[in-house]
């Protein structure tokens, strides 16, 4: 009686162990693997890699699931048939380009998960643009453009300034503000080159025209529970992001706007979401403000860029990536913020050729309310600036008493760094 009893309890604890598998859907070189095996090793749960990592060398890609990102039904019938024998608890795309086959493999599996069709509007931004004027959400107004028919006669109908997007492509790589036709003309031809290794023939031949709004930029980040918003953070971004490139550099939190215009900003980010249909996950946000309305620019089902994520961190009692694995499981957690001002600096490159060395770390390092300087690009790396680049060198964080001190703090740490960059040789072929 005793065996039986004992293999039943070993039973169990296995059938434990293998409810609390979740799937995570990733480009085999993004940041954001790190960050999501810390925090299922915090919370008990083990994690399987789906990924082009064959080669990769990150030992958790090379032996996890491996799959053809750029082949979605392949992709979607390796993880269906992986899920047969390891059941999982949550799928998790933690990226822009697997947010959609996560959300087909878990509607597939009963587990909480988007519409496919949602999940695909948020990184597609003229389907986005589409869905979300049909709605009456707030969008700046926006036309697509064909760049392979006559630019002259399409451009007639624009707003100036306007800004030019490519449709899939995330870090404001090839986003250009235009302020007349000459300038149009050119952004075109430069974007038309960056976009032409994009994956589909329609992405490499049309581009996102929008009007540009003249106002403050903000990002918010939050999340859906059965339908239901809910803020994690509003950051304010202290830099005019006025172009022609929109390089990102300041985050902080809290934001300085006023309660009623925090409430219109949330008011408009789930108002967007109803009209994707997202109802579970992560949102990231991005807005600009102006006299008349809070606009949309982006949302997004993942969580916010780079190690940005860091700036919501409170010790070990809340951390960005376990709340998303725990939604993904259908067991939402409670946030617990850190009280104190946060903020993060992103690196712009603002040179192009190869990375020597990065001075000042050390006097950065020392300024008061700065808590981390990271570089993250390591020496003889090629650096590539905005629009063709979507690289920042590395994050700077800091915290305290006010959202001021901490801007001050950033701005002080940053102008202690330089950036040593060699020029690079391009060999011609002959």
């Amino acid at each position: 009686m005793w065996f039986l009893w004992g293999s039943r309890w070993w039973l169990w604890e296995l059938a434990f162990y293998v409810l609390n598998m979740v799937l995570l859907i990733s480009q085999p070189d993004s940041y954001r693997i790190a960050a999501y095996l810390k925090a299922a090793k915090q919370m008990g749960v083990e994690v399987m890699i789906a990924s082009q990592g064959e080669f990769s060398l990150v030992s958790e890609v090379h032996e996890g699931l491996h799959i053809e990102l750029n082949n979605m039904q392949s992709a979607y019938k390796k993880i269906l048939k992986t899920a047969n024998k390891t059941p999982f608890s949550g799928i998790l795309g933690c990226d822009d380009s697997t947010v959609e086959l996560a959300a087909k493999v878990a509607n597939t599996l009963a587990l909480p998960h988007n519409r496919a069709f949602a999940a695909r509007l948020t990184y597609r931004k003229d389907l986005a643009r589409a869905v979300l004027a049909k709605a009456h959400c707030s969008v700046p107004k926006h036309y697509l453009l064909n760049l392979t028919i006559n630019l002259e006669r399409q451009m007639q109908r624009l707003p100036f300034p306007c800004v030019i997007k490519p449709l899939n492509m995330s870090a404001s790589r090839g986003v250009i503000r235009a302020n007349n036709a000459k300038e149009f003309i050119q952004a075109c031809h430069r974007i038309k080159a960056i976009i032409a290794s994009s994956q589909s023939l329609f992405e490499q031949s049309h581009v996102l025209v929008e009007q540009y709004i003249n106002g403050r930029e903000v990002a918010y980040e939050g999340y859906l529970h059965k339908g239901e918003l809910t803020s994690l953070a509003l950051f304010d971004k202290p830099d005019p992001l006025e172009g022609p490139f929109f390089a990102e550099t300041i985050y902080v939190t809290p934001s300085q706007l006023d309660k009623k215009t925090q409430a219109l900003i949330k008011k408009r980010v789930f108002q967007a979401t109803q009209a994707y249909g997202l109802t579970t996950g992560p949102i990231h946000a991005e807005l600009r403000i102006d006299e008349n309305d809070a606009w949309i620019l982006e949302i997004a089902c993942r969580t916010i860029g780079g190690d940005c994520a860091r700036t919501l961190d409170n010790g070990t009692d809340f951390n960005l990536e376990q709340l998303i694995i725990s939604l993904a499981m259908g067991k939402p957690v409670k946030a617990k913020l850190a009280e104190e001002a946060r903020g993060v600096m992103m690196l712009p490159v603002t040179e192009a050729g190869i990375l020597k060395r990065v001075e000042g770390l050390s006097a950065a390092r020392q300024i008061e309310n700065i808590e981390k300087v990271d570089v993250i690009i390591r020496e003889g790396h090629e650096l590539i600036p905005l629009p063709e680049g979507n690289q920042y060198a590395g994050y700077i964080f800091a915290k305290g008493a006010t959202a001021d001190k901490v801007v001050i703090a950033l701005r002080l740490a940053y102008a202690q760094l330089k950036l040593v960059v060699a020029p690079l040789f391009k060999i011609k072929s002959f």
